[in-house]
């Protein structure tokens, strides 16, 4: 999923000035140098300040964050700020924008860019690091992620050999949502394999109800969807290896086992007896919006839908939910998610999903430390408390599960830290701009609408930038 299919409101601006601290610095090959200040700090001799002590008294200066999260979320990752500024003595001033990456490009070639960016695409993290403005991750940072993070998530952060950007948030996508009530009812289990998943499917049809409902229309970004279900099929058939090499174009992007993947999606999507129920027959997959896509399943007019943890904020906006109780995310509520059933039994359980990466384009003492904290377990458990109504988790594997309020940031908390998960980030997002945001998209929108399998990969590996 690209930023834009879930940004939200704008937030207030605030850009001040930073007052000057003496810096010490040592050399590294692979990350920043440590900056400090003089002085001692703030939170000296507190358990939860530890990681934060060693950049001296930041007191009277401020950090400039620029993201594209944006209120209601805002609120929660301001006030998880908190401690930071009892630790280092250090303000951060929070900037919000809908219009994020376009204002982060223009802001950076104007001179005039933020001391962090929340930058939510390895892709773009390439670009910005291009530029020549940014400054790699000190070695606090470092530290912390070999620590905390699953090696993956490193990579991602890591341009040219230097580690620049540690992960932030996260999401994950591999799930189906589906309704608790519907499937006990009707005796159904939770499938753990796709050959289940079908089997399941069949049994749903041959009782009236389609078993799937899906919808890709999602204005310039139509076709996401499927982007999302293939990189599942790809990851679950191929394994990890092969799906980095794909997205890295190291294969190609029409090779024969992306076809078998991608047929395999279409063993789903375009299957007329499983699909679009509560909207239509096939071809309206491509005309239903993704944010509709799901509420069949509150009046068993479908049981089951691929999509993303983030879907959870979507129930809220129901139509069944106007002048009433909006529908209740949890495993005995009226919906709920599941893992996608892996193709093999290798003991792998693939995850596909995305987040956000803290980006620096300053090495003042204070811009480290905070690079610092967000990078720390102290961090995301004060996030987690600080989002009481749920929609956050992280993949920093001392985020405490028992801190989340929601059952499905439960389940994505579990998922992500589940010792056998293999982590893959949204493929589409690392690709170039040209196909991961343009022909992947429009070819399997294509595709949904009768295009067959070896055109529309064939046509985006044409479109594949040659410099």
């Amino acid at each position: 999923m690209r930023s834009a299919r879930s940004r939200r409101g704008l937030t207030g601006i605030a850009a001040l000035a930073v007052s000057a601290i003496a810096l010490t610095g040592c050399a590294s090959e692979e990350t920043g140098g440590t900056q400090t200040a003089s002085g001692t700090s703030p939170g000296e001799g507190r358990a939860e300040c530890s990681q934060l002590t060693q950049f001296g008294d930041l007191t009277g200066t401020e950090v400039r964050v620029f993201t594209s999260i944006v209120q209601p979320e805002s609120d929660a990752q301001q006030a998880s700020y908190e401690l930071f500024t009892e630790c280092t003595g250090a303000e951060v001033a929070y900037e919000g924008s809908q219009e994020f990456e376009t204002q982060l490009s223009v802001r950076v070639r104007g001179g005039n860019a933020p001391d962090i960016a929340y930058v939510p695409q390895p892709g773009l993290v390439n670009t910005m690091v291009a530029t020549g403005q940014t400054v790699p991750a000190p070695q606090p940072v470092s530290d912390n992620v070999d620590e905390f993070f699953p090696e993956i998530w490193r990579e991602y952060g890591t341009v040219d050999g230097t580690f620049y950007a540690a992960p932030l948030g996260a999401n994950v996508k591999s799930f189906v949502w589906y309704s608790p009530s519907f499937f006990e009812e009707n005796g159904y289990e939770i499938p753990e394999t796709w050959d289940e998943m079908t089997a399941l499917s069949e049994e749903i049809a041959q009782s009236g109800t389609k078993p799937w409902c899906a919808g890709i229309e999602s204005g310039t970004a139509t076709g996401w969807t499927v982007t999302d279900w293939l990189e599942d099929a790809i990851l679950r058939d191929q394994g990890a290896d092969f799906y980095d090499q794909w997205v890295n174009h190291e294969v190609p992007f029409d090779d024969q086992a992306v076809a078998d993947s991608l047929d395999r999606v279409g063993g789903i999507l375009k299957n007329g007896d499983f699909v679009n129920g509560g909207f239509g027959d096939v071809r309206s997959i491509a005309s239903t919006s993704f944010q509709d896509a799901g509420y069949p399943i509150l009046s068993d007019n479908c049981a089951m839908m691929r999509q993303a943890s983030f879907y959870a904020a979507q129930w809220a906006s129901a139509p069944s939910a106007e002048g009433g109780n909006a529908p209740v995310v949890a495993e005995d509520g009226d919906v709920f998610a599941f893992y996608l059933p892996v193709t093999q039994d290798n003991g792998e359980r693939p995850v596909l999903g995305g987040g956000e990466f803290v980006l620096a384009f300053d090495d003042r003492p204070e811009v480290q430390a905070f690079q610092t904290y967000l990078s720390s377990d102290i961090w995301a458990n004060e996030k987690a408390e600080a989002t009481p109504d749920g929609g956050w988790v992280s993949a920093n594997t001392g985020l405490d599960i028992n801190l989340l309020n929601s059952p499905i940031d439960v389940l994505s908390a579990e998922t992500l830290q589940d010792p056998n998960a293999v982590f893959r980030f949204d493929g589409s997002d690392q690709m170039p701009s040209a196909v991961g945001a343009g022909s992947f998209w429009t070819q399997m929108t294509d595709w949904i609408t009768g295009k067959s399998t070896g055109d529309a990969l064939t046509q985006i590996e044409e479109s594949w930038p040659t410099s």
